[in-house]
C-alpha cells in the first residue's frame, strides 16, 4: 500500500473527485435491458461465483425473465433527456467541473 507523500511547501494542492456509474441500459426496452444486464452482470467483480454455473443462471433464467420486467420499471423514471441515473450523472460531473475549476 503507497503512503502519502511528504508534505511540501509551495506546491499547489489537487483535488480530485471520482464519479462512478455502473452503467445504464441506452434505452427503456427489453431488448437494450437485455444487452446492459448480460454486459453488467456477466462482469465476474459483479458475481463471484462459479463462471459455468453463473453463465448457466444468467443466460437461462435471468436474461429470459428480467428484461422485461426492468424495461417497464425503466419506463416509468425515463425522461426525455434519457436514463436519469446518466442525465443526472452528467449533471453533477458538470457542476464538479465548474466548481473545481481554477481560479483565474
Amino acid at each position: 500500500m503507497r503512503t502519502e507523500p511528504p508534505f511540501k511547501h509551495g506546491i499547489p494542492q489537487k483535488t480530485a473527485v471520482l464519479l462512478v456509474n455502473l452503467g445504464t441500459p441506452d434505452n427503456p426496452d427489453a431488448a437494450s435491458l437485455r444487452r446492459y444486464l448480460k454486459q453488467f452482470l456477466a462482469d465476474p467483480r459483479v458475481v463471484e461465483i462459479p463462471r459455468l454455473v453463473w453463465w448457466l443462471v444468467l443466460n437461462g433464467i435471468i436474461l429470459r425473465i428480467r428484461p422485461k420486467k426492468s424495461a417497464a420499471k425503466y419506463q416509468t423514471v425515463w425522461t426525455e433527456h434519457g436514463s436519469p441515473l446518466l442525465s443526472i450523472g452528467r449533471e453533477q460531473a458538470e457542476k464538479w467541473r465548474k466548481a473545481l475549476r481554477p481560479a483565474t
